[in-house]
């Protein structure tokens, strides 16, 4: 491993793996050790994209190891700092060393990230002490939402493995949603979701149909459940879920026709303002929030979801970049999906608050291909079009077609509104 730091408060050390070694040292080692390891688990928790993800600690030798932030930033305007660490407190928490230091530029996606929370102070105690509660205050209060969704074969195959969902679900049932709408989540649970399903023959179509099929029938059981109980629960929920499709998708794979049978997955579950949701695969998720600085594009994207291949973890560690992933040659070898062979299913699942004014993408890897990310950021924050005929997510889908096309192309765009 090779040494970054070493001062009398801390030895750190990052791996051939990319990931960061902290020791802590010095007074108060324990206090501040215990300090980070818990504001990193809240901002995970609360989906925050530009800090470390905490992926092991040791209480006996004081060490954690994180996720890799990039490289510190040596100059920086006192303007933008200030920026970053109001972006933070969106999140609940305050870093209480908020200076350059702290700053690191992600070159994988162009983002500046906060790092070293040894210092810093969760605002809300009630919330950090349970996280369920926060979850249940935000199911308290509805959200209208705007969305669109499309998809298309491509130019190169004559089937369509992809799938998508858009549904409401309340007391009175399911209800299965157009491509273009709006709804108030005050008046049932909205759920969005995209399918890329593989195998042989049509076997690829089926096993996307099977998963929103399974969709349909096992989430909108859970309203049932009182706030309390769904918001402790919701994870364990949308596991089930997915564990149902694999067992599906694999006793269906044993015929001689469906040999492999596969999907991947992402799912997005509104209820009142908080967004749960579920992934494996490469279809992604992307969310886009207001940014504080004006600028051309008054919206920032991040990517939530974590494509499961070897190349998404190269990306995510960041020893490879966007422009890198897209042509590597095992960009589309995936560690985890449902069905086509796979033993063990671990989906990765989260939540965060929708606010007015955010905008969430679902698509799949056709979309990925045929668009770079700022193309994908700048397709969904549009709001004048000269083409009124079309949708956001049409708008999308037929973009990468006509820049790559050689793959099913789906996308779901959904708008949060007052």
């Amino acid at each position: 491993m090779r040494e970054a730091k070493n001062t009398q408060r801390a030895i750190v050390r990052i791996g051939y793996d990319g990931r960061v070694h902290k020791q802590f040292l010095g007074p108060n080692a324990q206090v501040r050790f215990e300090n980070e390891c818990r504001t990193l688990k809240y901002l995970e928790g609360r989906a925050c994209p530009f800090v470390p993800r905490l992926l092991d600690s040791d209480p006996k030798t004081l060490e954690i190891v994180t996720s890799n932030c990039g490289a510190r930033v040596e100059h920086l305007s006192e303007g933008r700092i200030q920026e970053l660490f109001s972006e933070l407190e969106t999140f609940g928490v305050r870093h209480d060393d908020a200076f350059l230091r702290n700053v690191t530029y992600r070159s994988t996606d162009g983002r500046f990230c906060i790092i070293d929370f040894e210092f810093s102070t969760i605002l809300d105690e009630a919330v950090a002490t349970n996280p369920a509660d926060a979850c249940k205050l935000a199911m308290e209060s509805g959200l209208k939402v705007n969305w669109s969704a499309f998809s298309h074969a491509g130019t190169f195959r004559s089937n369509n493995e992809d799938r998508f969902l858009a549904v409401i679900s309340n007391q009175n049932g399911v209800r299965y949603l157009g491509k273009v709408g709006c709804a108030s989540t005050s008046d049932g649970d909205t759920i969005f979701a995209v399918a890329d399903g593989m195998g042989g023959e049509r076997s690829g179509e089926l096993a996307g149909k099977i998963a929103m099929d399974e969709l349909t029938r096992m989430l909108p059981k859970a309203q049932a459940l009182n706030q309390s109980i769904l918001a402790e629960t919701y994870p364990q929920i949308l596991k089930d879920l997915f564990v149902s499709i694999h067992k599906e998708l694999s006793r269906i794979g044993f015929d001689v026709h469906c040999r492999n049978m596969g999907s991947t997955f992402t799912v997005v579950w509104i209820h009142g303002r908080l967004a749960m949701f579920a992934h494996i695969g490469d279809t992604r998720l992307y969310r886009l929030v207001r940014a504080e600085a004006e600028g051309p594009n008054p919206l920032k994207m991040t990517q939530i979801s974590e494509d499961h291949t070897f190349v998404g973890w190269l990306r995510r560690t960041g020893q490879i970049n966007e422009r890198q992933s897209r042509f590597h040659p095992r960009k589309n070898v995936l560690s985890r999906a449902l069905g086509a062979g796979h033993q063990i299913i671990e989906p990765q699942i989260g939540s965060f608050v929708m606010t007015p004014g955010e905008r969430l993408v679902l698509c799949t890897d056709g979309v990925i291909e045929g668009l770079w990310d700022h193309a994908i950021r700048d397709l969904a924050s549009a709001t004048d079009h000269q083409d009124q005929q079309q949708s956001a997510a049409e708008r999308m889908v037929l973009s990468a077609v006509a820049e790559s096309g050689r793959d099913n192309s789906t996308a779901i765009i959904v708008e949060a509104m007052e």
